[in-house]
């Protein structure tokens, strides 16, 4: 019996191997950045772990900006923070 292969991806704060499933997609799209909670949006993503610790190191050493190889405007960050913070109360 074959048995499945399971995706890893590495959180770009940590620096940690773990099963996609696990990790939060951030996705360029255009000129804004979106969290991609089901991982099927069209555009290039990076990954970070489901815990508040990992978002705030994304923000402070702004990673996005070295991950996507451009200038990450502060705002995008604050605007993602706010985004998981709501996602996680729900």
């Amino acid at each position: 019996m074959a048995t499945n292969k399971i995706p890893m991806r590495m959180c770009i704060a940590c620096k940690e191997n773990k099963p996609k499933r696990e990790l939060i997609r951030i996705v360029r799209l255009d000129d804004r950045f979106e969290l991609d909670f089901t991982g099927k949006l069209n555009g290039r993503g990076a990954y970070i772990c489901n815990n508040a610790d990992c978002v705030e190191a994304m923000c402070k050493h702004k990673l996005l900006s070295k991950s996507f190889k451009m200038n990450v405007p502060m705002a995008e960050y604050d605007y993602l923070r706010g985004k998981f913070l709501e996602n996680r109360e729900n």
